[in-house]
């Protein structure tokens, strides 16, 4: 006879299964919205290739870079924008009053946006290595940096939809602020050697140099910080990103409640 579940894991259980049902619908309802699509895609895409056109990189450099940069745009687009379009519509209230706690509402929004990002990135990683002379030269830190990246990239998403706002623009621009730093000092545009002192020094703050890093190795080139220095970094990003986004969600519902 199977003993019945405690409480505890009882409820550990129905918020996994409320934070699965909220991924879900966000997946449903948010994911090729007309904003995603153009933060996600088009708009790192086009900055990339623009910035690119006046620099005689090697392929071995341009392929990693978009590829990371469309995984970080593809991955944050998606939390920044939930919760004021739930807002909008009156739904977010009903969502933070149902069995789902916050937390689960978090990990949810969270789930949604990597697994959009990792997805969604796949298409332009896919077409450089079709179109291009690029080829895989070591797949697990090229996984790695994928899914770690994704996870850490919807994790700062959703902590930038914190602010008490319904209107997606304002949390777009704060979106926009935070992310274009953290690209401009991540390597992905400037190799970390050729960057003056301070770049050097603000480099490790970003998300991206890790991810970029383990793409980078990924494709054949060379690390500038160790394998496990870049794993270790984007699971703490997530965690920290993880555990504002759940204290600062909680400051803003319990201010507007």
């Amino acid at each position: 006879m199977v003993p019945p579940e405690d409480g505890g894991t009882a409820e550990l259980l129905r918020q996994v299964r409320c934070a699965w049902v909220i991924a879900k619908k966000n997946a449903r309802v948010y994911y090729l919205k007309g904003p995603v699509v153009t933060f996600g895609i088009v708009f790192p895409l086009f900055f990339y290739l623009s910035f690119a056109a006046g620099h005689d990189a090697p392929v071995s450099v341009m392929v990693p870079g978009i590829a990371a940069m469309a995984l970080f745009f593809t991955a944050s687009a998606v939390g920044p924008l939930i919760t004021p379009w739930e807002r909008q519509a009156r739904t977010f209230e009903r969502l933070v009053t149902s069995p789902a706690s916050l937390a689960a509402i978090v990990a949810g929004d969270m789930g949604a946006g990597a697994a959009f990002g990792a997805l969604l990135a796949l298409l332009p990683l896919a077409a450089a290595l079709l179109l291009t002379s690029a080829h895989l030269a070591a797949p697990w830190p090229l996984l790695a940096g994928w899914l770690l990246g994704a996870t850490a990239f919807s994790s700062l998403g959703v902590l930038m939809a914190a602010p008490a706002t319904d209107t997606p623009s304002q949390v777009m621009m704060l979106s926009n602020l935070v992310r274009l730093p953290l690209i401009f000092v991540s390597g992905v545009f400037v190799p970390h050697a050729q960057m003056p002192v301070w770049g050097q020094w603000l480099s490790p703050l970003s998300p991206l140099s890790y991810c970029a890093d383990l793409i980078r190795v990924g494709f054949g080139g060379s690390a500038y910080f160790s394998l496990t220095t870049d794993v270790l970094a984007l699971a703490g990003f997530s965690g920290v990103f993880m555990a504002a986004a759940h204290f600062f969600h909680r400051r803003t519902r319990n201010r507007l409640g």
